[in-house]
């Protein structure tokens, strides 16, 4: 299973780059990276167990080295693994106070 992610900047409307990123299986680091210049981090390539994954997304650092005040010191994204064989894209909608997300292709 490979794993992307894409952060998008809910309130400027752009790629939000330079955010870390933690990618989970349990309690396990599977990978690391940070977003690009575009908003995207490709964390693996490797094939994954399925079961419960979580991005972890370190956004009070991403916030304050813009001097923006924000609610969220990370943003935790838990999402299932049934077929480890398929690519699963999880972007984030950010803002200093709200996000979403979905499973993207």
């Amino acid at each position: 299973m490979s794993v992307s992610t894409h952060v998008l900047d809910a309130v400027a409307g752009r790629p939000a780059a330079g955010v870390a990123v933690r990618l989970y299986a349990g309690d396990e680091l599977l990978a690391e990276g940070s977003t690009d210049a575009d908003g995207r981090c490709r964390l693996t390539e490797e094939a994954t167990v399925a079961g419960p994954h979580r991005l972890v997304f370190a956004t009070g650092p991403w916030f304050a080295d813009r001097e923006v005040a924000a609610f969220w010191p990370e943003v935790t994204l838990t999402f299932a693994v049934t077929a480890p064989a398929e690519h699963h894209h999880v972007p984030l909608l950010l803002s200093p106070f709200a996000y979403s997300t979905y499973r993207g292709s």
